[in-house]
């Protein structure tokens, strides 16, 4: 990756309504580091802020360069340098110069409380790399398109980003203006940081906000001036047109031509226009502004895979998130063929928030180009740009009620078939030697009692046994027991066994020759007896205690 070929105009001025310019601005040709800085303070503070975060930034890189030589020699291995580690120097190279501007601004009680904007450009290759804290800007014109691609960091702009203010209400604040962030205020400053894509032909404008605000509401203008051939010419044509409407505030430009219009390489040119394109169509990056969209691009990687290679597999825990750059993607689940994605399909986004295996094996039809985006790279958005993380987190909120209302609607298309056509019988067939039946143990003493209570109030009353009438005595339905049957019937039912206390004592037998005794008398009218016991089970059971004997007849009255 060698080094671009850059052209190049810087211009500082103090306007019309100041008296000394506390803007600075640093050009390293060789380094290729652009640097513009806005001061503030009063006092020459603002002044001596800009210059010394100036000085302290470039200082800065200088000691890291062996990381920026790595990089543009695209080293692997041990030395491999990432553009996240790009980052983190820009960003260590800001906070240095914070902590410098802040500790003079604490040893000097004139120059305390001063701080400085800053917007830097680090162009390496085909790549610029930008630092950004405060509201001076960077624009991008390409293809006669004027682009900002910094967002100020004022009060203005962060009510309306965070939906706290209508652009009406807060354009009407006196304050509007205020910077919100800024080196050498505190300790600390947090800078923006992202990467842009260069081709040839693009230009590049670096200003403090002497010259933006002027251009708020004509971006036209401004494009026009920037338009013109002579780098030298078309930065003093904004110095002037910034004088001509009032000048209030010091006006610094700084204009980057890269390379030569007509060495532009057009299918790179596409393939940028491309990934931009598909990634904006996406539902997930849907309502992000072209700066988000450009801090997503800065962690996609493109990838090339050929024919039939196993992008993800079944089974497998990832992190990546494919979007289809060019060529096709085939689905699978098992021997199942799901889907094929084509160019701006995408495929593994829920492994951007979650570890958990793939469902499905995604394979590679004909050679593809696919853009990656790793959870890592993500998580790192997601922490440092706090508005941002809300619109993707608020759009994952999204893809997952869409996919949970899809499903919903696929089990009720299940139902409904299931209902026109009546299975059962097919999934369970009726066959009755499969079938075992059931045996249940015995219920304890105590329930069988009340169950066979409750069956036996539910059947008629078993009749009592009838005597024997050869003796000439008339049947009778006393509730008297019964005599014993001979041995030689068979065993019947049992019969209800007298209590011990109800038994009469045996009695001596008749003498031999006797007549036979007088049936007994009716017993007198008893009450209603009880319930009468259960029937006795199907299989004779043996008796629990030994019967008593039958009770004896009468003796014979002597004097009969």
């Amino acid at each position: 990756m060698g080094q671009s070929k850059l052209r190049f105009a810087a211009l500082t001025d103090v306007g019309q309504q100041r008296e000394h310019n506390e803007d600075n601005y640093l050009v390293d040709r060789k380094m290729q580091l652009f640097v513009v800085c806005d001061g503030m303070g009063g006092h020459a503070a603002g002044e001596v802020a800009s210059a010394m975060a100036v000085r302290t930034f470039h200082e800065e890189l200088k000691r890291e360069w062996d990381l920026v030589e790595d990089y543009r020699a695209e080293k692997t291995g041990a030395s491999k340098v990432s553009k996240r580690d790009l980052h983190n120097v820009l960003e260590f190279a800001v906070n240095r110069a914070s902590s410098k501007v802040h500790s003079a601004g604490a040893a000097d009680e004139g120059k305390r409380g001063m701080g400085t904007t800053l917007v830097a450009a680090l162009v390496i290759g085909h790549e610029a790399f930008i630092a950004h804290v405060g509201d001076s800007r960077l624009y991008l014109l390409r293809d006669g398109v004027l682009q900002q691609v910094t967002e100020d960091h004022n009060v203005y702009n962060e009510l309306v980003k965070r939906k706290k203010m209508s652009r009406e209400k807060a354009d009407k604040l006196a304050q509007k203006n205020a910077i919100t962030r800024a080196v050498g205020v505190y300790e600390h400053a947090q800078a923006d940081t992202l990467v842009l894509d260069l081709l040839a032909g693009d230009r590049i404008l670096l200003c403090s906000d002497g010259l933006s605000m002027y251009f708020e509401d004509d971006l036209e203008g401004l494009s026009t001036v920037l338009r013109l051939t002579d780098e030298t010419a078309s930065v003093r044509g904004l110095i002037d047109a910034a004088n001509a409407q009032g000048g209030k505030d010091n006006i610094t430009a700084i204009i980057i031509t890269v390379g030569d219009p007509e060495d532009r390489d057009e299918d790179r040119a596409r393939r940028l226009a491309l990934k931009r394109e598909l990634l904006s169509r996406m539902p997930l990056f849907r309502p992000l502004s072209e700066r988000e969209i450009l801090r997503v691009l800065q962690v996609t990687d493109v990838q090339k895979y050929d024919d039939e290679q196993v992008v993800m597999a079944e089974g497998d825990t990832g992190e990546e998130l494919f979007i289809v750059l060019n060529g096709a993607l085939l689905v699978t689940r098992g021997d199942q063929e799901l889907a094929t994605l084509t160019q701006g399909s995408h495929v593994g986004e829920m492994a951007l928030i979650r570890s958990q295996p793939r469902s499905a094996t995604v394979i590679s039809s004909g050679e593809t180009e696919l853009m990656v985006i790793r959870r890592r790279d993500f998580y790192e958005i997601l922490r440092k740009e706090h508005e941002l993380a809300v619109k993707l987190l608020w759009q994952f909120l999204g893809v997952l009620s869409d996919r949970l209302a899809a499903t919903s609607r696929e089990l009720g298309q299940a139902k409904e078939v299931l209902a026109i056509e009546d299975v059962t019988s097919e999934i369970f067939p009726a066959d009755d030697d499969d079938r075992t039946t059931l045996v249940l143990p015995p219920p304890p003493p105590a329930a069988a009692d009340a169950l066979a209570a409750d069956a036996q109030a539910a059947e008629p009353a078993p009749s009592p046994p009838q005597p024997d009438v050869s003796d000439g005595s008339s049947p009778t339905t006393s509730a008297a027991p019964a005599a014993a049957p001979p041995p030689a019937d068979p065993p019947a039912a049992a019969a209800p066994v007298p209590t011990s206390a109800e038994a009469p004592p045996p009695a001596d037998p008749p003498p031999a020759g006797a007549p036979p005794p007088p049936p007994p008398a009716p017993p007198p009218p008893a009450p209603p007896p009880p319930a009468p016991p259960p029937p006795a089970p199907p299989s004779p059971a043996p008796p629990p205690t030994t019967p008593a004997p039958p009770p004896a007849p009468p003796a014979p009255d002597p004097e009969d």
